[in-house]
Formats: C-alpha cells, structure tokens, sequence
C-alpha cells in the first residue's frame, strides 16, 4: 500500500488524523501540492471551523482541482467539515458552493437540543458498507458539529445519528466516503473504521 494523502489546506484538524495513522502503522503524508495529491494511494480531507472560510482556503491553497480528480478516482474519506465540503452548497454564514461530488446541501441541525452537538452519538443504519465492517449498529462515535450534511439521494446515506433530528453520520458511493463524527477521536470503533479503509486503499492499487 502506498500513503494516504491528509489534504492541508490550512484549515484542518490533520494533526489528529496524522497520529490516528500513525497509530494504526499506516503511512501518510500531508499533503501540499496537487503532486503529493496525484501520487497518494488515498486521500482524507479533514475539516474544522465554518465552511465558506475552509472553501476559500482550500481554493488559495490551488489544491481544488487535484482533490476532485483524487475523490473521483481513489478512496477517499472527508472528516466532520471535510464531509460537508463534498456536497453542492452550504448555507453556514453565507450560500456557498462545495465541491460538487455528492448531491445535496449543508444546513444547521434543527433541534430543541443545545447546539453545536458534541460528544458521543450511536449509529443507525441505513445500508452495510465495507467501511463499517466490525462496527456493529449502535456503536458510539464522537461528534462536534451544528450543521448537517443533506444528501439529495438517500442512497448515499449508509447512517445516521439522532440528535432530535435526523442527522446524516455517514454517506458514501463508491470508494467516497463522508464522515460527519471524527473518527480518529472515536477509540476503538473510529481506529476500525479507519483500517477499513486502509484496507480499500490497499485493493485499490
């Protein structure tokens, strides 16, 4: 298996994925130049903070044009902020524009519960996926978010949480997958998921 490229875009929380990898034995490389995204066996694209200031980050950073081709031909897994990115159009501050690579649209949780929702959430699911192999329905991942990422298809939806709405936790088609909780704060339960996709990084060479 080659590396799995971490996309630095100045706006992520890459660090913690770095050790998550690190942790697993799995090489990886930030990566900083459409070069390092091309050459990379994987691609995770992490995210914090609100989305019209990681899409303008990510675009100063020349690094859009290399991530979708990288989304569309190798796996690839966007984190919490990341995920939300993968889709059409986000409303958070401002309409902005994703990245396109899933149908659908970012909008803020719509709950009596305190926002942003953080701490630990289950998973239901919608469909079984490679990526959740040894995780059973039910399992606890850790959330830190007030907006939701909406797939216009329900197809793409593999689980979800319940935070007094139905909040999309998972989405995936094909080899792209998108993460709304973080998986590499999730213990043993994010550290499974993220070998599962090591693994599909593995095959894909």
């Amino acid at each position: 298996m080659g590396y799995i490229g971490i996309v630095d875009y100045g706006a992520g929380n890459l660090m913690s994925v770095s050790k998550a990898l690190d942790f697993l034995g799995l090489e990886n490389k930030v990566v900083t130049s459409a070069e390092l995204m091309d050459n990379a066996s994987g691609i995770i694209l992490p995210g914090v903070g609100a989305f019209p200031d990681a899409m303008q980050a990510l675009e100063e950073s020349g690094l859009t044009e290399s991530l979708i081709r990288a989304a569309k031909s190798k796996p690839f897994l966007g984190i919490c902020l990341g995920m939300q990115m993968m889709f059409e159009e986000s409303d958070e501050v401002r309409l902005c524009k994703g990245l396109g690579l899933l149908p659908g649209r970012v909008q803020k949780i719509e709950t009596d519960l305190k926002l942003p929702q953080i701490g630990w959430n289950s998973l239901d699911y919608h469909r079984q996926d490679p990526l959740m192999d040894g995780v059973p329905e039910g399992s606890y991942v850790y959330f830190v978010h007030t907006f939701k990422a909406c797939p216009s298809q329900r197809s793409d939806l593999i689980a979800t949480c319940d935070y007094n709405d139905e909040v999309p936790a998972l989405v995936g088609r094909g080899q792209m997958y998108g993460s709304q909780f973080h998986p590499e704060k999730s213990g043993e339960i994010g550290m499974t998921i993220l070998r599962n996709f090591a693994k599909m990084v593995g095959g894909n060479e």
